[in-house]
């Protein structure tokens, strides 16, 4: 098991032809993600190959579905263009789009949230502005490097997408059932808590990391959703400990006003509920650690 994405997910890559998407098309299939062709209204109808194999391009991403029996997209496609990308993708209800796209207009990025709620929230929309969502040893949907580690008991959220990394690099030996970059962008389809929900129905998960960083509340929500509802061990990581008051750091979603949104209010949210916190990655990745040789 894992979640959202497994060895039965076949994807297309909207903007598959530029040079992101042919660079990370490589790298999934590479990575033994099951590819079945790519989305792009200019060259529908073309053939290109990619690691020896002859993907179709689409016109649409409805059309990708009807012949492929796709049902995950990867949106590489640039900022000015990702609503309408990501509008598509809802349009054709496709169960997944992960949109990798950094730089998309907070005002788009909402206008599109809204437009999938209004549908039914029929396609569950990782991003943007994240890595993307990878079950080790089964696919990777997205820009994660898929040789980090294996598969194992070890469920991972993150805002941030190079700790998605390091955390999946410092507790390689372990493994993973599933990671997920949720993105640091100010209005994203997937959460915390959605994850969280998520690992904890999820067999093969038997703990989760979960890395926040500052600004806004997620992290706050996150830790109230755990105390009442998740029964499997957590640990947590919160970037931006030193991050100065009213500076946006890194991610549009990331800025500290006042007392909301500090790492130290998130931390200290995590730990009234019993969620240990590390104060750098490496310490969250003992805390991990600890807790699977108490479950072996």
């Amino acid at each position: 098991m894992a979640i959202y994405l497994d060895a039965n997910s076949k994807i297309i890559v909207q903007g598959m032809t530029g040079a992101e998407g042919m660079k990370h098309t490589q790298r999934m299939l590479a990575g033994g993600s099951n590819i079945v062709g790519g989305v792009n209204p200019k060259k529908a109808g073309e053939t290109v190959e990619v690691e020896g194999k002859h993907l179709p391009v689409f016109g649409s991403v409805k059309e990708a579905m009807d012949k492929t029996g796709a049902n995950v997209s990867v949106i590489f496609v640039p900022p000015a263009f990702a609503k309408a990308a990501i509008i598509e993708a809802i349009d054709a209800e496709i169960p997944l789009a992960v949109a990798i796209t950094e730089g998309i207009p907070v005002h788009d990025s909402a206008t599109a949230w809204a437009y999938n709620v209004e549908k039914g929230k029929k396609t569950r929309l990782i991003g943007p502005n994240c890595p993307g969502i990878i079950s080790p040893g089964q696919s990777n949907a997205g820009i994660t490097p898929s040789n980090i580690t294996g598969r194992g008991p070890i469920g991972l959220v993150s805002k941030s997408g190079t700790l998605t990394y390091q955390m999946m690099f410092e507790l390689r030996d372990i493994g993973f059932s599933t990671a997920i970059g949720i993105g640091g962008d100010p209005v994203i389809g997937t959460t915390h808590i959605d994850a969280l929900e998520a690992f904890q129905n999820d067999p093969e998960t038997k703990a989760i990391v979960l890395i926040g960083e500052i600004g806004g509340d997620s992290e706050e929500k996150a830790a109230a959703y755990i105390a009442k509802n998740v029964t499997k061990p957590v640990v947590a990581y919160v970037a931006g400990f030193t991050a100065p008051e009213g500076k946006t750091m890194g991610h549009a979603g990331a800025i500290v006003s006042g007392s909301a949104g500090t790492a130290q209010a998130k931390k200290e949210a995590f730990e009234a509920v019993g969620v240990k916190v590390g104060k750098t990655p490496s310490e969250t990745a003992q805390l991990m650690r600890e807790i699977i040789s108490k479950l072996q």
